[in-house]
């Protein structure tokens, strides 16, 4: 039988290299050499005025919540196809998570139906640019503004793709990468917020250093560090920041190599979607996206946990992906919905996610997609 692993992750092939490099320079916990290199490389390649590394991007959205001062019954629009991380973090501060429906096309918060969920208590809207495909940004900005809102990108799946140009997580306020090993550019663990208001810069230096000023103790503007802030301790170690800056150096490369894979999979399926069995990812022209993922609509008629059984039979590793957050326990508990959410509960339950790392070649994604005809014909009600 073959075997064909949902996610494989990548090594440039200097990770450990610079993970031995980290430990010659006696500096492990963080904030060394390599934590400074990522900090660099994520400033310079998307306009942000200040990145952090995080030990997640979970990580990153608690803090961006911080920053945003997200106090108890503060409202903060999201849509409900989401990880729990992106309400977990306003959550945690007391805040009420508002959940909107999604576009049909890309998945992402509907930018059209954010005016009606807005009441007196909102306070922040977090857009996720799902499968790296970036929302209708300039709309949302100008929402924000006029209502006096605060941005923050959950750009957990956008590391290298743009919207109109701009890096996604540099258009908000604050925005969130994740470097989890199933991400693009990973580093097993770990995360980057990115503040786009210079302001906020050094409190956000603060909240991440367990509410101290430390950073600015090392830089020598203070001749000591002490308790300004709440914060906590958010840093990842030197050796997720070595390993990871192995993963920035190839970035590019990376995105190339997955975008080869991700265009191989939407010719190989366009007959599926001719058929109609399925439908295909859709990304705007204004987006360029990063093969982050390569995700099927399955027609209404085609069951898609028999789709997944018979892939799994055939050793292919597909997936399904969110749960949506407001039919969840807690998502009832803690916030709540903004209209019926026909989309998000629709097509939550039709998609499934195809194996795409880099390295997958020609003719495994032939034989992902053979078995993906065969499930496909098996499991037509």
């Amino acid at each position: 039988m073959i075997h064909i692993p949902f996610n494989k992750p990548y090594m440039t092939g200097r990770e450990l290299g610079y993970i031995a490099e980290a430990h010659a320079n006696l500096h492990l916990a963080g904030d060394g050499v390599f934590t400074k290199r990522c900090h660099s490389w994520l400033e310079r390649s998307t306009g942000a005025s200040k990145a952090l590394l995080s030990h997640s991007c979970t990580a990153a959205l608690e803090m961006s919540a911080m920053l945003a001062d997200i106090r108890p019954g503060d409202e903060v629009i999201m849509p409900s196809y989401t990880f729990v991380s992106t309400a977990n973090a306003f959550v945690l501060r007391g805040g009420v998570p508002v959940f909107v429906d999604i576009r049909p096309d890309t998945l992402n918060l509907d930018e059209q139906q954010i005016e009606a969920a807005i009441t007196p208590r909102t306070r922040a809207i977090v857009p996720v640019h799902y499968a790296g495909v970036g929302c209708e940004m300039d709309v949302i900005m100008d929402i924000a503004r006029h209502r006096g809102l605060t941005v923050i990108e959950d750009a957990a799946q956008g590391v290298t793709a743009r919207y109109r140009g701009r890096a996604l997580g540099a258009i908000g306020h604050f925005g969130a990468y994740s470097f989890h090993e199933t991400k693009n550019v990973i580093s097993g663990e770990g995360g980057s917020l990115l503040v786009n208001v210079p302001e906020y810069a050094s409190k956000a230096e603060i909240i991440r250093e367990k509410g101290t000023d430390r950073s600015r103790f090392f830089r020598g503007e203070v001749d000591k560090y002490t308790w300004q802030d709440v914060g906590s301790s958010f840093l990842p170690g030197e050796l997720i920041a070595a390993f990871l800056w192995a993963q920035l150096e190839r970035a590019d490369e990376i995105t190339l190599n997955r975008l080869e894979s991700w265009q191989r999979y939407h010719s190989l399926l366009a007959e599926f979607e001719i058929e109609g069995w399925l439908r295909r990812p859709g990304v705007p022209s204004e987006c360029e996206h990063n093969a982050h993922m390569y995700y099927i609509l399955l027609a209404p008629h085609i069951e898609r946990q028999r789709v997944l059984s018979e892939l799994k039979n055939r050793g292919i590793g597909a997936v399904f992906h969110y749960v949506p957050l407001h039919s969840s326990p807690a998502g009832r508990s803690f916030g709540r919905a903004a209209g019926a959410l026909r989309n998000t509960q629709e097509l939550a339950y039709r998609l499934i996610r195809l194996p795409l790392w880099v390295g997958l070649d020609a003719t495994q994604q032939g034989e992902v997609v053979e078995a993906l005809r065969d499930a496909i014909r098996l499991a037509q009600r």
